[in-house]
């Protein structure tokens, strides 16, 4: 669903076995280690339905991730919310330290 049209330009035409191999939906279930998704709700190029699709799939793997949908955004520089978000999964998950609480602690 990813630009629709976008794969046919780089894997060809007619649709084959490549879509299948390079899916993120076929592959979820091998998931290691942390993960963090995002999607902008008004993404005009990027469908957000492609996003929740991998949800699904992971949700029906049994694995764990954290999802982020950034109501009334599109694709690409999500503002300051999304920075702080980003930067506190990689703080988090990365180097082990706990971010602030930004609902309580004050800077």
């Amino acid at each position: 669903m990813d630009k629709i049209s976008w794969n046919e330009q780089w894997m060809g035409w007619p649709v084959g076995p490549e879509y299948t191999a390079s899916s993120n939906v076929e592959h979820a279930a091998k998931l290691k280690g942390k993960l963090l998704l995002a999607v902008g709700e008004m993404a005009p190029d990027v469908d957000p339905a492609s996003t929740l699709q991998v949800v699904n799939a992971l949700i029906k793997a049994n694995k764990t991730f954290d999802l982020l949908v950034l109501p009334g955004q599109n694709h690409g520089d999500w503002g300051q919310d999304y920075d702080r978000k980003r930067a506190d999964f990689f703080v988090r998950e990365l180097i082990g330290i706990h971010p602030p609480n930004w609902n309580t602690d004050s800077l």
